[in-house]
C-alpha cells in the first residue's frame, strides 16, 4: 500500500527482484540497488521473487546529534530534502555501489551479535552510508560540477556551500583571495565548469537553503536572516521576495498548506 513517512528512509536490496513504486513512478529493482525517500515522497514495493531489504531509516534530529560538524549537517539536510523524488537507485557512482554493501553487512553484524562499542561503530557507519548518499545526489542536482571537472573548480563550489552563511566569505575578492586567482579569470572559470555566474550559483544556492527553512524548520523568521548573514528582517524580505515573488512569511504558508490525505 502506497504510504509516506515523516522521516528520511534508505532501502538497500540485498537479494531479490520487483519494482519500487514512488509519486507515481515505476522502477525495476534488482540487489545493490539503494533508494532514498523522504518525507516528501508516496511509496510502496511489489515484490516479484523473494525480495530482503535493509532499511535505515533516520531524521533531522539523528543528523544533528550524529556527532557532525554543524556546517556539514546543514549542508547534508540541504542534499537530501533536494533528492529528486524519483525512482531509481540512488548510487550513481559505481564505487560508491562496491562500498555500502559491506558497510550494510558490517550495521547487520554488529546489531547481531552486541560487540563492545557496537552502538559507536553503528552510528559511524550510518554516517558514512548518509554520506555517500548525499555525494551521490549532490552530483544530480541542477548547477553541479560533474566528475571530470578540475579538482580547483570543485573546491571553489564546496568552498561555497562551506561558506554560504558568511556574506563576506562569498564576495569574489574574498573566493579569489583564498584560492590566489585574479576576480576577472574567477569569474570565467567558475561560468565555464558550472553553467552559470558565480553569483548565480551563490543566489540559487542560498535560496534554496532558506526555502527548506521556511518548509522544515519553525525558526522565527528573525532567526533565519540572523542565520544567513542578512543585516536585519527587511533585508532578508527583500531579498527573498525578488527570488520567489512570495516574502518569506507568505511562501512558509503556501508550502505549509495542508495535503489531501493518502487513499
Amino acid at each position: 500500500m502506497e504510504h509516506q513517512h515523516n522521516f528520511f528512509e534508505l532501502v538497500y536490496v540485498i537479494s531479490g527482484t520487483g519494482k519500487q513504486y514512488i509519486n507515481k513512478s515505476n522502477f525495476s529493482y534488482h540487489p545493490r540497488h539503494m533508494f532514498l525517500l523522504t518525507p516528501e515522497d508516496s511509496h510502496s514495493f511489489e515484490i516479484e521473487t523473494t525480495t530482503e531489504f535493509f532499511f535505515l531509516q533516520f531524521n533531522d534530529i539523528w543528523l544533528k546529534n550524529s556527532g557532525l560538524l554543524t556546517d556539514n549537517v546543514k549542508r547534508l539536510e540541504f542534499i537530501l530534502q533536494n533528492a529528486s523524488h524519483k525512482p531509481g537507485c540512488i548510487l550513481c557512482n559505481q564505487r560508491d555501489k562496491s562500498l555500502v554493501g559491506p558497510m550494510v553487512d558490517a550495521i547487520k553484524q554488529e546489531f547481531d551479535h552486541r560487540d563492545v562499542y557496537d552502538k559507536e561503530l553503528i552510528q559511524q557507519l550510518v554516517n558514512t552510508i548518509i554520506i555517500i548518499v548525499a555525494r551521490n545526489i549532490a552530483m544530480q542536482l541542477p548547477g553541479q560540477m560533474d566528475m571530470g571537472t578540475e579538482e580547483k573548480a570543485m573546491d571553489i563550489l564546496q568552498y561555497i556551500q562551506r561558506n554560504i552563511y558568511y556574506p563576506e566569505k562569498l564576495k569574489a575578492e574574498a573566493i579569489s583571495n583564498s584560492f590566489g586567482i585574479s576576480e576577472a579569470y574567477l569569474g570565467k572559470y567558475f561560468k565555464k565548469h558550472a553553467n552559470e555566474t558565480l553569483q548565480q550559483y551563490i543566489t540559487n544556492y542560498k535560496t534554496k537553503l532558506i526555502e527548506h527553512r521556511l518548509q522544515f524548520s519553525d525558526k522565527r523568521l528573525n532567526e533565519i536572516a540572523d542565520e544567513f548573514g542578512f543585516t536585519d528582517e527587511s533585508h532578508f524580505n527583500k531579498y527573498f521576495r525578488k527570488q520567489k515573488t512570495h516574502s518569506p512569511k507568505e511562501y512558509r504558508k503556501l508550502v505549509r498548506l495542508p495535503q489531501p490525505a493518502l487513499n
